[in-house]
């Protein structure tokens, strides 16, 4: 009997949460987007019937269509993968009575507040990609599954790509690099994420549930650039600030997406520790210290 089904394998989070998994003994089968299209329903109900999906199962859902940019101009296909595809697996997850954890994302909000986004808030989505994933998440809560849905965000691994990562590489080619410092969240490490939603994952949850997960505090990009240069021993004076307007892109970014743990922390879950400690460990000074950096 499978206890966890995996999808979004291949991405910084399910990577982490496959790793976590079986380093812990637990039965897990993972799958990327080339193995399961979760949202042809078909497939859903093929994949979750051949891995012997229970009661005593429970999905992760960490596919999605995160190309923020690239879905104001592709809402069909960014539609199609968070939206109809975990409506697609709770209605099969209901169905067979199996537990669904839906990881979502800050941009379901309007990024205007000035204190931390509650579980409950209201919702407002600037963008195709928080449209289409703020419908993932409502098809979800219909569905009748037992369901966790939990929004993060700002989630990097320090590897190439993402945004921790661009800034080591940025940091050995250039003298400096601009960063913009009007924009607020809470920078949060996949590892730590990962191992968050595996504790989740091991409790028995009913109806369904809204929980914000990242990791403690509140920076700026510009913080988080200047932290980075500071891990790996560069000169943190290297990074500059500047504004949004400087840098204009097709999907408008949030200014102010800090989540508030509140939720996850009432319901009995270990608080994700705080970014900067967090953003340590993720780039380990021993292997990403001065004479690595270029500093």
């Amino acid at each position: 009997m499978t206890n966890i089904l995996l999808t979004g394998a291949r991405g910084q989070l399910g990577t982490r949460i496959e790793t976590l998994a079986r380093s812990a003994g637990l039965a897990i089968a993972a799958f990327d987007s080339s193995q399961w299209d979760i949202a042809d329903l078909g497939a859903v109900e093929r994949i979750m019937s051949s891995n012997d999906v229970t009661p005593n199962s429970v999905v992760i859902n960490c596919a999605a269509y995160t190309a923020v940019d690239a879905a104001e101009s592709d809402e069909a296909v960014a539609t199609r993968v968070n939206a109809v595809g975990p409506g697609n697996l709770a209605d099969a997850c209901a169905r067979v009575g199996a537990r669904l954890i839906h990881v979502s994302t800050d941009y379901v909000f309007p990024g205007d507040a000035h204190t931390p986004y509650e579980s409950d808030a209201p919702t407002g989505p600037s963008t195709v990609y928080g449209r289409t994933k703020l419908a993932g998440e409502e098809a979800v809560r219909e569905s009748g599954a037992a369901s966790a849905i939990v929004r993060t965000a700002w989630v990097y691994s320090g590897e190439a790509g993402d945004f921790v990562g661009t800034m080591r590489r940025l940091e050995a080619e250039r003298e400096f690099v601009d960063v913009v410092d009007d924009q607020i969240g809470s920078p949060t490490y996949s590892l730590d994420l990962a191992a968050g939603l595996l504790e989740l994952a091991a409790r028995p949850f009913t109806g369904s549930t809204t929980l914000h997960a990242t990791n403690a505090g509140q920076a700026s990009w510009f913080d988080l650039a200047r932290a980075v240069f500071e891990e790996i021993g560069a000169d943190p004076n290297r990074v500059r600030p500047c504004s949004s307007a400087q840098f204009v892109r097709p999907a408008p970014r949030p200014a102010y997406s800090v989540l508030s743990g509140h939720a996850w922390a009432a319901a009995g879950l270990s608080p994700l520790r705080p970014w900067r400690e967090a953003l340590h460990d993720a780039l380990g000074r021993s292997q990403f210290g001065r004479s690595a950096a270029g500093g």
